[in-house]
């Protein structure tokens, strides 16, 4: 089976999950349009995708793809008792957050790469992406993990002593 294929099946497959949210609006737009879910699946894309290229607010409509599912995700997993999910998020929202941290002190980015918006998007989708190794997962175990390990006795004392040292100084102005 081609590599389109394989693609094309997990987007159906996806785009049927009923406990999925988009589900149920997927099915009615087939149902009066007539056209597969599949294809209106990729035609929103496509539009989407134009209107991060040459469309007004780009960065609101990147930043409401980057936010909106994760979060709904993220609530959802909260209110489950798994914790698998609940890891899945939180690595996504730590490699989330770890990149807006980065793209903040690289403004000049997005005024030097063409069609930095869309390119965004397509991170975060593969940030997000419903898969085991989805981008997230892969960012995580490959650089802020060894990254973290390996600072974290550092930090922890750091810590520490920001933490005494604001306890020492509250309970000098309580006197």
């Amino acid at each position: 089976m081609s590599r389109i294929e394989v693609i094309k099946e997990s987007i159906e497959k996806a785009l049927k999950d009923e406990s999925k949210p988009w589900t149920k609006y997927f099915a009615l737009a087939e149902r009066k349009t007539g056209i597969d879910r599949v294809y209106l699946f990729v035609q929103l894309v496509a539009i989407v995708a134009i209107y991060l290229l040459f469309g007004v607010g780009q960065q609101l409509v990147c930043n409401i793809i980057g936010f909106l599912y994760p979060a709904y995700c993220s609530m959802k997993a909260l209110e489950t008792p798994k914790k698998d999910d609940d890891t899945k998020w939180l690595t996504y929202w730590v490699v989330f957050a770890l990149f807006t941290i980065i793209e903040f002190f690289s403004e000049f980015i997005v005024s030097i790469i063409p069609f930095y918006w869309l390119l965004k998007c397509f991170f975060y989708v593969w940030l997000m992406a419903p898969t085991e190794y989805n981008g997230s997962l892969v960012l995580y175990r490959r650089i802020v993990r060894p990254k973290f390990v390996h600072y974290q006795p550092n930090l922890d004392k750091l810590i520490s002593t920001a933490r005494e040292t604001a306890g020492a100084v509250l309970s000098d102005k309580q006197d």
